[in-house]
């Protein structure tokens, strides 16, 4: 039987003395990809698929066991975003949120308040979101007693409908400092828009929220910008630019299966070809030895930052300057492959299954459509900047904050 056909409370049993959390994962992406066309074309929230994540326990993955988590790696975490994004974008994009969230408390809060919010994730079962978006300096944090006042809007909110808790940055007026916060997504004075109306990633719920005098308690909000010369307070970015990657490698990934289970099925020979089964074209050959090969290197590449990334994560804040900015280039290398081949193998699957393949019933445009959109959340170009300079020069890429 599979793992989404059991109860819950076995499911959850099983989690607790089964270290075989891919293969959970695994099993959800099969049950999602039923109705993934489906859901692509309607767009909205994917309330099924995340209660059937929250029912999994995989939303516990990355808490240490000290505060009750599962205590697994980034490695593992941004392996199931891939096989998540194999066949939803969207579902991978809000589960790969929800760890990144995660991180507010650990990275910039104290350990009080990295254990608070970690133990009450795993009591609560909270679902993180991301509003954090430090580009978006639209949202103002005010004094009010003891306690705070948050006001104005964010845009590109991934995740934030069916979500339990916010992470958000604010600009201090009297400082200008921007400050991290998390506070619960239902919390009076938020409204949370219908407004995401995106050619790509339909179902990520990205669009802006808006916060209208909302109470803030001190214990909700971390250190701003005074620390961000320490090299763990600004490795968020490197979990965040290596969880794209592994979404636009999955994405590619599972373009390129579908086009091949397409392409073995349907595709018929070029007329001049010479042979009668598409498996016998040497011009499709061409094509999937082609992205097979890039598809090997991006993947590759990948691996690798993650276990840099991991290794360094580990090490807190002892972190050095020069490991996190030889992680920063690892994972800005494997990001820049994984754009370019993730792009060139989500069209050029056409080439390979046909003209009957472009049909609206089959969705293989969704690839293209989910990745197109997804890699536009930062210029590719700044990042062969920064590869070309330390390729160069030597210089490590400049760490940000949040992003």
């Amino acid at each position: 039987m599979a793992i989404y056909e059991k109860t819950i409370e076995k499911q959850v049993e099983e989690l607790s003395t089964s270290k075989d959390y891919l293969a959970v994962a695994i099993s959800l992406a099969q049950e999602f990809a039923t109705t993934a066309v489906e859901r692509d074309k309607a767009g909205g929230t994917p309330k099924y698929e995340r209660d059937r994540i929250r029912d999994s326990g995989l939303l516990h993955l990355i808490i240490p066991k000290q505060y009750g988590g599962i205590g697994e790696s980034w490695i593992l975490a941004m392996k199931i975003a891939r096989e998540f994004a194999k066949v939803d974008a969207s579902i991978a994009h809000v589960y790969s949120y929800h760890h990144l969230g995660l991180t507010i408390p650990h990275i910039f809060g104290s350990p009080a308040q990295k254990e608070r919010f970690y133990v009450e994730t795993v009591k609560r079962n909270w679902f993180w979101c991301n509003a954090l978006n430090p580009l978006d300096r639209r949202t103002i944090l005010v004094p009010d007693g003891e306690n705070f006042r948050l006001h104005g809007k964010k845009s590109f909110c991934s995740g934030s409908k069916d979500s339990d808790m916010m992470p958000v940055t604010a600009v201090y007026p009297e400082t200008s400092e921007l400050i991290a916060l998390a506070i619960p997504s239902q919390r009076e004075g938020i409204t949370i828009h219908d407004d995401w109306d995106n050619m790509g990633q339909r179902q990520t719920d990205s669009g802006s929220v808006s916060f209208d005098r909302v109470r803030i308690f001190p214990e909700e909000i971390f250190g701003g910008r005074s620390s961000a010369n320490e090299p763990f307070k600004t490795f968020r970015a490197c979990l965040t630019q290596l969880n794209f990657t592994n979404i636009y490698l999955g994405i590619a990934a599972g373009a390129y299966d579908a086009a091949r289970e397409y392409t073995r099925a349907f595709t018929r020979p070029w007329l001049n070809s010479g042979v009668e089964s598409a498996a016998d074209d040497p011009y499709i050959l061409q094509h999937y030895g082609d992205m097979w090969v890039d598809l090997q290197a991006a993947t590759c590449l990948t691996d690798k930052a993650g276990e840099l990334l991991q290794a360094t994560w580990e090490l807190g804040s002892s972190m050095p300057a020069e490991q996190r900015g030889e992680c920063a280039v690892a994972i800005a290398t494997a990001k820049v492959a994984a754009t370019k081949v993730g792009l060139e193998i989500t069209s050029r699957i056409f080439e390979a299954m046909g003209a009957r393949a472009t049909a609206g019933q089959y969705g293989f445009d969704r690839y293209w459509r989910n990745l197109r959109t997804f890699t536009l959340h930062d210029p590719v170009a700044y990042k062969v900047r920064a590869i070309g300079d330390w390729a160069l020069n030597g210089k490590y890429p400049d760490p940000s904050f949040y992003s």
